[in-house]
């Protein structure tokens, strides 16, 4: 308010010295007999010359009728009064009134186009120099930094710039700018009341003490906030908040695109370190193969040479199931890299599910030979288009699995339930169940439940993994979930219909 007042008290005072100076120089030409014109032409002048240096179009106009009033006064007879003898002046006075305000409307618009030029040229010339620094930042404190000391310019004040981390939560520090021009790095007081407030906001600012906070916003969640002092937000120019606009808007895209190269970077480096793992486990399965498939051969030649009741036949059986179950996981972790590389190519035929079905089951009648199995399918022949001996690995996995985790004494049931478009094949058992914690991440690579039966061997976390891999290779989906009355439910869908390749 202060600085307004001092700038009307400045274009009056402007105002008044130039009309005076002009009705002394009207008083001079007047004393020296020269034509009332030039002193009209002086008085015009004048007004051209209070508009130029004056704000507004109010000290113009103003200026062309104490001009007339002036003229009238001093230089038109009778004189010292605003009374007139010659009627033909009224003509000048018509002439002089308008080209004056004429004069001083195109004056101050000339003025107004010239500041607005040169106020766009330094936004654009900000902005421009901006850009090119942000484009250059390796990290958010860097982005930060840039965007608080281009603000603080723009609004001749101190900014500060308080980053956010992936999950929207505020970091502990925050940039700020002083008024020597320096940046600092401050301690951030209250962060989880700074979250709280940004997550309700309704505006495109907060007040929050002393401050306004302005949200820095990038596609899906907040990236930053620009604090700006409360006194510089009340008497911000159009203008200014026009730049502060298009600042956030450069510093939202620079958070943005940082963010998209970490994102791009963190992929890189996990299909890296996947890649890397892949070989690594495909190398070790090719090397343990071989071996293994020669312990299963003696171990097998043993068990039939010697009888049963026999301490070396238990002793080669126990040989002969460790090494398959070796042999077993070995299988699974070659054909998982497969898929996990795109390198198994499916053979997809048209088979019936309970064909498929039997086939696990026979399987699973060498491992478990004590196991009874449980089996639900419609009377009806279901011919699915699969991968038949992936689909028997799925359903050998699944049961495999119940059967390490249920009793000796209690159901395993596979079911098979058909719709529209879809089979949905489940394994159901009475064993455990599945912790809440483990429900989420079952399907994960290398991922094993804490809780394990009595008679469990230990496993890897493959086995489930890989029929995930397989069931969405064939366009369909797994889930897990626990039963009422205690135990687990696989169930895996496969499409009836072909895939479109």
């Amino acid at each position: 308010m202060s600085s307004n007042k001092s700038h009307i008290l400045h274009d009056i005072s402007l105002t008044i010295l130039i009309l005076t100076a002009s009705t002394c120089l009207g008083g001079l030409f007047r004393m020296l007999d020269f034509h009332e014109t030039n002193v009209v032409v002086v008085f015009i002048f004048s007004v051209l010359l209070i508009s130029r240096v004056t704000r507004g179009y109010a000290y113009g106009i103003c200026a062309s009728v104490i001009s007339l009033l002036l003229f009238n006064w001093f230089f038109t007879k009778p004189y010292y009064t605003l009374k007139v003898n010659d009627m033909t002046y009224f003509i000048t006075f018509a002439i002089m009134t308008f080209t004056s305000i004429m004069t001083s409307t195109l004056t101050t618009k000339e003025k107004q186009a010239a500041a607005e030029a040169h106020e766009r040229e330094y936004e654009s010339n900000a902005l421009y120099q901006m850009t090119n620094h942000l484009s250059d930042a390796e990290d958010a404190s860097a982005i930060a930094e840039i965007t608080v000391r281009t603000s603080s310019d723009v609004l001749n004040c101190n900014t500060a710039c308080i980053c956010f981390d992936e999950n929207g939560t505020p970091e502990k520090s925050f940039i700020q700018h002083k008024s020597d021009g320096t940046i600092i790095r401050r301690e951030l007081t209250n962060p989880e009341e700074l979250k709280r407030r940004m997550e309700i906001i309704n505006d495109s600012s907060e007040t929050i003490g002393n401050e306004c906070c302005y949200p820095i916003y990038g596609k899906s969640m907040i990236l930053a906030v620009l604090r700006v002092p409360l006194d510089t937000c009340s008497t911000m120019s159009p203008s200014q908040a026009r730049m502060l606009h298009s600042i956030i808007e450069s510093a939202a895209l620079a958070f943005e695109r940082l963010r998209s190269l970490q994102a791009q970077a963190k992929s890189r480096e996990e299909a890296t370190q996947e890649r890397y793992r892949s070989n690594l486990l495909r190398a070790i399965s090719h090397d343990i193969r071989t071996p293994l498939s020669g312990i299963l051969g003696t171990s097998e030649m043993l068990m039939d040479k010697l009888k049963q009741e026999d301490s070396n036949y238990i002793l080669a059986r126990d040989i002969y199931q460790d090494a398959e179950w070796l042999h077993n996981l070995v299988e699974n972790i070659l054909n998982l890299t497969k898929l996990r590389d795109g390198k198994l190519v499916l053979d997809k035929q048209p088979e019936a599910i309970e064909e498929v079905i039997g086939a696990a089951l026979m399987v699973m009648e060498k491992r478990f030979p004590d196991r009874v199995f449980d089996v639900d399918i419609p009377d009806e022949v279901i011919v699915v288009p699969m991968d038949a001996r992936l689909i028997t690995q799925v359903i050998v996995n699944l049961l495999d699995n119940a059967s390490k985790h249920t009793p000796a004494d209690k159901q395993i049931l596979i079911s098979v339930i058909r719709d529209e478009e879809k089979v949905s094949i489940s394994v159901a058992d009475r064993g455990t169940g599945i912790s809440e914690k483990d429900l989420p991440n079952i399907f994960q690579m290398f991922y094993t439940t804490r809780s394990k039966g009595a008679d469990t061997r230990n496993g890897v976390g493959l086995g489930l993994a890989i029929c995930q891999s397989i069931a969405e290779a064939h366009e369909g989906s797994i889930q897990a979930q626990n039963r009422s009355g205690g135990g687990a439910v696989f169930t895996f869908t496969l499409p009836l219909r072909k895939d479109k390749k």
